[in-house]
């Protein structure tokens, strides 16, 4: 669930303040539903648990006879070092759903601090992919149990492939690519 308060957290900040309706229309507009599991309700899951928490602040509930009233939040201090927390945290995970929320909302960090956390992502990956490349040796033989080897290929080769895509995007920050929080 993480990555549904990363994101929820990253799109309030942005508009705050707003209303629910508001942040579940903007992660649905980025077609969200495709990279995550978030869904409309987990998002407004998340915003309660965040004002349970502390995290976001109702500033008010406005009256509807259409149905539930329309309530208007913004992030409070402990959200916004939630937000930051799990900002770095995705950046360095090699969990695709977790990196792409954090790649969202990279631009809230300075250059510098991006390029160092993909960096410590790009290890991950790379180490993740050498350690399945290493278990090679112990698989037994395809045709004993096909699956096996072919599912150690296909890991390593997502995580391979994991590695480039970050090197690509590493050089783009560097190159100046992107506005960041320092720009």
């Amino acid at each position: 669930m993480s990555a549904v308060r990363l994101l929820v957290l990253g799109v309030l900040r942005a508009q705050q303040p707003s209303y629910g309706y508001a942040v579940r229309r903007e992660l649905l507009g980025w077609r969200v539903e495709t990279w995550t599991d978030v869904k409309a309700g987990s998002i407004y899951h998340a915003l309660k648990q965040l004002g349970q928490e502390g995290k976001v602040h109702a500033i008010r509930t406005e009256a509807s006879s259409a149905g539930p009233g329309r309530t208007l939040y913004e992030v409070t201090a402990a959200g916004e070092a939630e937000f930051f927390a799990r900002l770095e945290a995705a950046l360095v995970c090699i969990d695709m759903e977790e990196l792409g929320a954090g790649i969202a909302f990279m631009r809230a960090l300075p250059r510098a601090r991006v390029v160092e956390l993909l960096t410590e992502q790009r290890a991950r990956s790379a180490e993740t992919r050498d350690g399945l490349l290493a278990m090679a040796p112990d698989f037994p033989a395809r045709h004993e149990t096909p699956h096996s080897t072919d599912l150690l290929e296909l890991w390593s080769g997502v995580f391979a492939n994991l590695s480039t895509w970050t090197d690509g995007l590493i050089a783009r920050l560097e190159a100046g690519e992107y506005r960041m929080a320092d720009d």
